[in-house]
């Protein structure tokens, strides 16, 4: 299959689980679910990484930054912007796609081979608006609030970082927080979020919702779901800062 098939099946796909909900109560439910299965179980990991992230950035800067004509507090300013505008956005969503897109590709795979998805076929149920609307809403609703939790975790991870290794002060890196903060990079930063969740949730989603075969193609096809996602990130992340920037 070419990859101009894919991109029709794809785009009708998005076309078709727009429609109007067949019991309001039922659909909120697997809201809440996969709000729980994507930002709740996603949770760990992405504080864990955030932290030595954000303690990481602080050490390798303050290394760099070796001369006595730049001031200390500019390694707080470039710990900041880095995870506002790159770090915690596309790292995170990139582990994310790992994380939360094999879930959704395995999840549909086998509800595909298993014949679940055919069974809600036969009950008249829009299985695209049932299945897959509630994963993209819920990434959309999530993701942007794991990408804020990593910039402040990675923040204070830095900080954290330079008071225990006596790199930065705590006083100095507060000040350096201060400085020429530009509110567009928060913009800018869940502006990638957004982007990146939907490509979290679509992709995957896509590629679970169409597997063909056992469950050797499910594993196939999550693995090519994971690559394809972070490819279409990394794409996303230069396209964006080309626009916005």
């Amino acid at each position: 299959m070419n990859f101009f098939t894919h991109l029709g099946r794809y785009l009708l796909m998005l076309k078709q689980m727009i429609s109007k909900p067949e019991n309001w109560r039922l659909y909120w439910k697997e809201l809440m679910h996969q709000c729980n299965e994507i930002g709740i179980r996603s949770l760990t990991i992405v504080v864990i990484i955030s932290i030595f992230l954000g303690a990481v950035t602080t050490v390798q800067t303050a290394y760099q930054l070796v001369t006595p004509f730049v001031p200390k507090s500019i390694i707080a300013v470039i710990v900041r912007d880095n995870f506002i505008l790159e770090l915690a956005p596309t790292l995170i969503c990139v582990v994310l796609a790992g994380v939360v897109g094999s879930r959704i590709a395995s999840e549909l795979g086998n509800m595909r081979i298993s014949e679940q998805i055919d069974a809600l076929k036969m009950m008249g149920i829009n299985t695209k608006t049932y299945l897959i609307l509630p994963k993209i809403i819920a990434a959309l609703i999530v993701v942007p609030c794991l990408v804020v939790l990593a910039i402040v975790l990675g923040i204070w991870g830095g900080r954290l970082a330079g008071q225990l290794s006596g790199i930065l002060p705590t006083s100095i890196f507060d000040e350096g927080l201060m400085q020429t903060f530009i509110p567009y990079n928060v913009f800018f930063g869940l502006s990638k979020a957004y982007t990146y969740a939907f490509i979290i949730s679509t992709i995957p989603a896509y590629f679970g919702y169409y597997v063909e075969g056992g469950a050797l193609e499910i594993g196939r096809s999550s693995t090519k779901s994971v690559i394809i996602s972070c490819i279409l990130i990394l794409f996303a992340d230069y396209v964006l800062a080309a626009i916005l920037l």
